[in-house]
C-alpha cells in the first residue's frame, strides 16, 4: 500500500470517526436561555444541538433543541412555538435522507425548535394479549420495541433493517421491511405484510383545538377519519405515543447467497430459472443487494421455520453481518481515494470489493445460514455501516407482475449504468436494493371501520383491487458522487412513465431521494406539485387533497413545517 492511499484511508476513517464523536448538544445556562427564548417553559430541558441526517447531506449546528419529560411538556413547547412564530420539528434518531426535519442551510439563528423524543418519550407497556397490543412512546427505538415484544413472545412480520429508528420517525414515513405471503401461507393474527403504519390501533398527537385556542393532546383511533392522515404524516404532525397491534413471534431462517447471476434472478418473466418471483413464491421474504458493476447480487431469503434447520446457525442477537456493519479496510481504502482524490472511476473496483467482502464474510462469520427469533435476522444495519445516499420508490402492482417489474427495472438500470461508464461517468458506487411487501390493508388490525394510512406509499388503490403488492427499489451511492442526480433523474423518469397506473404505479419513498433535477433531489416542481399528489388519488374517498385538508386543520398555524414541506403541502 502506498503512503498516499494509506493517508486517504486514514483520512476517511478519521473523518467518519470525528463525525460520530461530535457532541450533539450543549446544555444552556437557564438564565441565558430565558433571555434568548422569552416565555419558554422553564421546566423543559433546553440546549443547543447539532443535526446531521443519515447521509450527512443535511447538517446544522447550534440549533435550539429540547427534551420534554412527558407529553404535557411537549404541548407546552408547541404552544410556546405558536405564540413566538417558531416551528417545531420532532427529532428521533435522524436516520433518513429527505428534508422532512430540517432543510439544507438551516442556521443556528433559525426559529426552529428540535424536540428530542428519544430522551424521555420511550415508555412501553403491553396493553392486551388477546389480541395483542403494545403502547409505545414515539421516541422508543425499533430495536428496543422488538426486544420488548420478543420478551413477551410477540413480534412483527417485517420491519426496516436498522434498529436505530425511532418509532415516531418510522411511522411518519410508513417504514417497511420485506414480506409477502409465501405460496400457501396465511397471515397470522396481529400481523401485516404492509408498513409499520398499518399496525397502529391508536395514536396520540399534539393538535390544534379551536375551542381551547391552543394545541392539545388528542387520541385518534384507527377508525377516525382525521387519524388516517396522521398514520403517515410525513413530518406534518407531532405524535407522542402509539398503540400498535402485534402478534405471535416467529422464528426466521435467513439464507444468504451470491451465486445467482443478476441476468437469471431478474430475467424477464416466463422462464424456468432461479428467478426473483420463484423465490417469492417459495418464501415470501426477499432482499437483493446488487453492487454496482457486478453480476452476482447478495440475495437474502427469509423463511418461517419453527425449529432450527440442521445447517442453520442459531443467533441470539441482531446484526449478524459484521463485515457489512464495520467498513472493511479494502472498502475504506477505495472510498477514501474516491472521495479525497475524486477517483470516481474506481466505482467498478469498489463494487467488486463489496461483493467479495460479502461473499467471504458470509463464509468466515458463519452467517450465510442463520436462524432465530425474528428480530435477530430482521435487524442487520448498524450506525457503523458505510453511509451512503439513496433514492427510493414503491411500485404498486399485482403479485403476478413482480418479475416483470424487477426485470424491466434491472434492464434499464444496467443499460444506463453501462452507457454512463462508456462516457467515463460513474454515478453509482453503492448498490441496488430490491424488496417486496404487501399493501396497508386496514383489515389487518382487526378494528371495524379501520382506515388505511392516507399518505402511505402502501395505501391500496380502491380503483385497482388487483394490486396487492409493492416492489421497493432503491439505488445507493456515496454523497457527492458526480452525475448521481442526473442518473437518478433518468431512473425516476423511467419509473414514472413505465409504471404510470396501467399495470403498475410508482409512488415515492418519503424518507429517501426523489423529485430529481439534474442537480438535486426534492427539486422537480412537477414531481412535487403534480406527480406525487396524483399518485394518491383514486377517485374514491379522501385522496391527497383530503389528507392535506386534515393536516392543515390539525395544524392551521403551520407549527409543524419547514420550507420543503411548505412546497410539498402548499
Amino acid at each position: 500500500m502506498t503512503d498516499s492511499s494509506e493517508a486517504s484511508r486514514r483520512g476517511f476513517l478519521l473523518g467518519a470517526a470525528a463525525l460520530a464523536l461530535t457532541p450533539q448538544f450543549v446544555r444552556q445556562d437557564p438564565a441565558a436561555a430565558a433571555a434568548d427564548l422569552p416565555g419558554f417553559p422553564a421546566d423543559v430541558e433546553l440546549y443547543r444541538s447539532a443535526y446531521r441526517n443519515w447521509g450527512g447531506e443535511i447538517t446544522a449546528s447550534g440549533l435550539w433543541a429540547c427534551a420534554p419529560a412527558d407529553a404535557d411538556q411537549v404541548v407546552a413547547v408547541v404552544n410556546w412555538a405558536r405564540r413566538q412564530g417558531w416551528t417545531v420539528r420532532a427529532r428521533g434518531l435522524s436516520h433518513g435522507w429527505s428534508p422532512l426535519t430540517i432543510t439544507p442551510g438551516t442556521d443556528s439563528g433559525a426559529p426552529v425548535m428540535l424536540v428530542d423524543t428519544t430522551a424521555h418519550l420511550t415508555g412501553m407497556t403491553l396493553e392486551s394479549t388477546g389480541p395483542a397490543a403494545v403502547r409505545v412512546g414515539s421516541g422508543a427505538t425499533l430495536e428496543g420495541l422488538l426486544t420488548y415484544l420478543e420478551g413477551h413472545g410477540l413480534g412483527v412480520t417485517a420491519c426496516p433493517a436498522p434498529g436505530d429508528l425511532s418509532i415516531g420517525g418510522a411511522l411518519a414515513v410508513d417504514a417497511h421491511g420485506t414480506a409477502v405471503p409465501a405460496a400457501g401461507e396465511t397471515r397470522l393474527p396481529g400481523h401485516t405484510y404492509g408498513s409499520l403504519s398499518n399496525l397502529v390501533l391508536s395514536l396520540t398527537a399534539v393538535v390544534w383545538d379551536a375551542d381551547s385556542d391552543a394545541y392539545v393532546l388528542r387520541t385518534f383511533t384507527r377508525d377516525d377519519a382525521d387519524g388516517a392522515a396522521l398514520l403517515t404524516h410525513v413530518g406534518r404532525a407531532l405524535v407522542t405515543e402509539v398503540v400498535l397491534r402485534v402478534g405471535a413471534n416467529s422464528s426466521l431462517r435467513c439464507l444468504s447467497r451470491t451465486d445467482i447471476p443478476a441476468g437469471e434472478l431478474f430475467a424477464p418473466p416466463g422462464g424456468d430459472g432461479r428467478t426473483f418471483a420463484s423465490f417469492l413464491d417459495e418464501a415470501g421474504r426477499l432482499e437483493a443487494i446488487w453492487f454496482a458493476f457486478t453480476e452476482f447480487p447478495w440475495f437474502k431469503v427469509w423463511s418461517v421455520e419453527p425449529t432450527r434447520p440442521l445447517t442453520s446457525r442459531r443467533v441470539t442477537s441482531p446484526y449478524n453481518y459484521p463485515f457489512s456493519d464495520n467498513v472493511p479496510t479494502v472498502v475504506a481504502d477505495l472510498v477514501g481515494r474516491m472521495v479525497s482524490d475524486a477517483a470516481w472511476y474506481l466505482a467498478p473496483v469498489l463494487g467488486d470489493a463489496q461483493l467479495t467482502t460479502a461473499s467471504l464474510g458470509l463464509t468466515t462469520t458463519l452467517s450465510a445460514d442463520i436462524w432465530g427469533p425474528s428480530k435477530n435476522t430482521l435487524l442487520y444495519v448498524k450506525p457503523t455501516t458505510l453511509r451512503v445516499t439513496a433514492n427510493g420508490y414503491a411500485v404498486l402492482t399485482s403479485r403476478d407482475q413482480v418479475q416483470r417489474v424487477v426485470s424491466e427495472f434491472a434492464a434499464f438500470y444496467r443499460e444506463r449504468l453501462t452507457a454512463y461508464a462508456a462516457r467515463g461517468r460513474f454515478p453509482v458506487n453503492g448498490s441496488v436494493e430490491i424488496r417486496v411487501t404487501g399493501l396497508d390493508d386496514p383489515a389487518d388490525v382487526g378494528v371495524a371501520g379501520a382506515r388505511a394510512p392516507l399518505l402511505s406509499a402502501l395505501r391500496p388503490r380502491a380503483d385497482r383491487p388487483e394490486w396487492d403488492t409493492a416492489v421497493w427499489l432503491d439505488v445507493l451511492t456515496l454523497p457527492g458522487t458526480p452525475d448521481a442526480e442526473a442518473f437518478f433523474r433518468e431512473l425516476e423518469r423511467f419509473l414514472l412513465t413505465t409504471y404510470d397506473g396501467g399495470h403498475a404505479l410508482t409512488r415515492v419513498e418519503w424518507s429517501k431521494g426523489w423529485g430529481y433535477t439534474d442537480e438535486a433531489a426534492w427539486s422537480d416542481e412537477e414531481v412535487l406539485g403534480t406527480v406525487v399528489p396524483e399518485s394518491f388519488d383514486d377517485g374514491e374517498g379522501p385522496g391527497w387533497d383530503g389528507a392535506v385538508e386534515i393536516l392543515d386543520r390539525l395544524d392551521p398555524h403551520r407549527v409543524y413545517g419547514n420550507t420543503f414541506l411548505d412546497r410539498l403541502f402548499p
